[in-house]
């Protein structure tokens, strides 16, 4: 697989900025971590290994790749470390950017930002750590947002793995401790003058006990030796 440099994917960045044209009202967020061994799913890591772990995000990454290509929002893949040439996201679907910030609040703000000032009217945001993730949650978001602010998926580990709005609302990515069951309670407690819908609340997969229910997942970390 052919890799950019940070330097040559930031330039590349900005050309694409400068000119692309939306061909939706909508554009989708999908935020993944470079899948690499040993620096994804490292809480899952402990306890069956990197290279389970690795196999199973990969599991994972294809997984919202096919759910999220079906979306008729224009799609945008931000990747952590670099932006990877030739892989699962097709270009031809999605177009590839790089996450900026020291946290994860300010890289989702940072995100948000840039395509609303490419003329977006809705945007949303989605993980990619999600097997029950499905191509009608997304919808479901575009078509909340024509009647309320905000659309929120919670996680049942008291994150967010869906999260959509009409307008900039920056006080929703500030002081969170990211990565914490506190997420979602006070994201809410920080929603003020907007009105917003919750999604149904959905399994996000960090840690061994998230995968016990899933059988197409115990091939990478069962074996028969």
């Amino acid at each position: 697989m052919g890799l950019f440099t940070t330097k040559d994917s930031e330039s590349i960045n900005n050309l694409a900025t400068n000119f692309y044209v939306p061909t939706s009202k909508n554009a989708l967020i999908i935020f993944t971590r470079n899948p690499e061994l040993g620096k994804c799913k490292t809480r899952l890591a402990k306890t069956i290994g990197n290279q389970a772990a690795l196999g199973i995000y990969m599991h994972l990454l294809s997984h919202t790749a096919q759910i999220s290509k079906k979306s008729t929002a224009d799609k945008f893949v931000f990747y952590s470390e670099n932006i990877i040439e030739n892989d699962l996201w097709n270009s031809e679907v999605f177009r590839k950017k790089m996450q900026q910030g020291s946290d994860l609040g300010e890289r989702m703000e940072h995100a948000f930002t840039e395509l609303f000032a490419l003329g977006y009217e809705k945007v949303v945001i989605i993980g990619s750590d999600l097997l029950d993730l499905k191509t009608t949650h997304i919808d479901n978001a575009f078509k909340l947002l024509q009647e309320h602010d905000l659309v929120i998926g919670p996680a049942k580990d008291g994150g967010y793995y869906l999260f959509g709005m009409k307008k900039l609302q920056p006080n929703i990515f500030k002081n969170k401790a990211w990565g914490t069951s506190t997420v979602l309670k006070d994201t809410l407690n920080d929603i003020q003058n907007c009105t917003f819908v919750l999604l149904e609340a959905l399994n996000d997969i960090d840690t061994f006990e998230d995968i016990q229910s899933y059988q197409q997942l115990k091939k990478f970390y069962i074996t028969n030796d």
